[in-house]
C-alpha cells in the first residue's frame, strides 16, 4: 500500500496551520469541541504536545507530497498499568477528508500504540452523527462495545457516542506483526 501521509511531533512553525486545523467547524462538530481557541493559547499547546508525554502522544498528519498538515492524530489517557490508550483523530477540510488519510493515520498510531507503547487496547467515541467515521473505525476492525447515551449537548439537543475499541490480538490479525 502506498503511502500518502507520515505522522510527526508538533513544530513551533505550525503554529498558522494547527490554529486554522482548530477553527475547522465541522472538524469540531464531529469531535464534540465546543472550545474557541485564541492563537497564543494554540502556541502555549503546540509547545506543550511537540514532546511526548507519559499520559498522550499527539502527532501531526501531514501529507508526504506537499508537506502540508491536515489534522492530527492522539493517543491520550495512556495507562501503562492496564496498557490502554484513548484515541482521537481530526482531518481538517472537506478537501483533506475521503481521501484515505485519516484511515492510514489511524493505521500508523495503531501501530505506535501496540508494538512502542505495547498497549492492549485502544479506545474511541464517535458521535452518531458521524456514521462515516464509525464506518471507518469498523473496517479498520474496531468492535463496538456500547452507547453512552445523551453525551453530547450540540445544537440545542442531545446526542450518543458509540464506544468503540480493538485490542492489539485484533490488531495483529487483521494488520501482522509489523
Amino acid at each position: 500500500m502506498k503511502e500518502h501521509i507520515y505522522l510527526r511531533l508538533a513544530k513551533t512553525s505550525d503554529l498558522d496551520s494547527y490554529f486554522s486545523f482548530l477553527a475547522d467547524s465541522e472538524m469540531n462538530r464531529f469531535t464534540g469541541s465546543q472550545s474557541e481557541f485564541t492563537l497564543e493559547a494554540t502556541a502555549d499547546w503546540i509547545q506543550k504536545i511537540s514532546i511526548p508525554h507519559e499520559d498522550r502522544v499527539d502527532f501531526m498528519i501531514v501529507v508526504k507530497d506537499t508537506d502540508e498538515l491536515v489534522g492530527e492524530v492522539v493517543l491520550n489517557e495512556i495507562d501503562s498499568i492496564n496498557r490502554s490508550a484513548n484515541i482521537r483523530i481530526g482531518i481538517q477540510g472537506t478537501q483533506h477528508r475521503g481521501k484515505g488519510y485519516g484511515t492510514e493515520a489511524m493505521i500508523h498510531m495503531l501501530r505506535y500504540g501496540f508494538d512502542i507503547l505495547n498497549l492492549h487496547r485502544i479506545h474511541l467515541g464517535v458521535y452518531v452523527f458521524n456514521p462515516r467515521a464509525i464506518h471507518v473505525y469498523e473496517k479498520l476492525g474496531f468492535q463496538r462495545e456500547g452507547l453512552e447515551r445523551d453525551s453530547l449537548y450540540l445544537d440545542g439537543e442531545f446526542h450518543d457516542m458509540v464506544l468503540m475499541a480493538m485490542l492489539e490480538d485484533d490488531f495483529r490479525s487483521l494488520y501482522g506483526e509489523n
